[in-house]
């Protein structure tokens, strides 16, 4: 066999692959603002943070979370905690300023992914995901949650929800 034939059974066989990679991608990806907050430089969540969190966790505990990515603050991570306690899964810190390197990694993964942030960094995410953001979250604005769809066409179908 000539070096060009190996060649190029090499690429269509790499070729045949290329589905099986596309299937690595989230089938969906959940951005929710962390829930409302005490004072102070790293506020943990107030009572009423700490019952939103609830809500997420019980909205999304069955849409086939497999992986749940927060930044290092407390509000946020306290966000993802009963989310995290009713999966088993353990939660992975990010660095918000760094949403490529996020991008990426959720990318590389199978299942459906959430993502804790804030007010002013989750509609970046929303567009580097491939969504639509709509209109700027508020700082009072707490209710937010994201649902990005992956579409056959390669689009993102973006939904927004509410929690309670």
């Amino acid at each position: 066999m000539t070096t060009f034939r190996r060649l190029l059974c090499a690429a269509l066989a790499a070729l045949s692959l290329l589905p099986g990679l596309a299937a690595a991608e989230p089938s969906a990806i959940y951005l929710v603002r962390h829930g409302e907050k005490l004072a102070g430089p790293d506020p943990e969540l107030s009572p009423r943070g700490q019952e939103r969190a609830r809500h997420v966790a019980a909205i999304l505990h069955r849409a086939g979370i497999t992986a749940i990515f927060s930044t290092k603050t407390l509000r946020t991570q306290q966000t993802a905690a009963p989310l995290a306690r009713r999966t088993g899964l353990n939660v992975q810190l990010y660095d918000a300023l760094a949403p490529l390197a996020l991008v990426e990694k959720v990318r590389g993964l199978s299942g459906a992914v959430v993502v804790v942030g804030h007010s002013n960094t989750l509609p970046e995410l929303v567009k580097l995901f491939g969504g639509a953001p709509g209109t700027e979250i508020a700082d009072d604005e707490f209710d937010r949650l994201y649902q990005l769809l992956p579409e056959a066409d390669g689009k993102v179908r973006t939904i927004l929800l509410g929690t309670p």
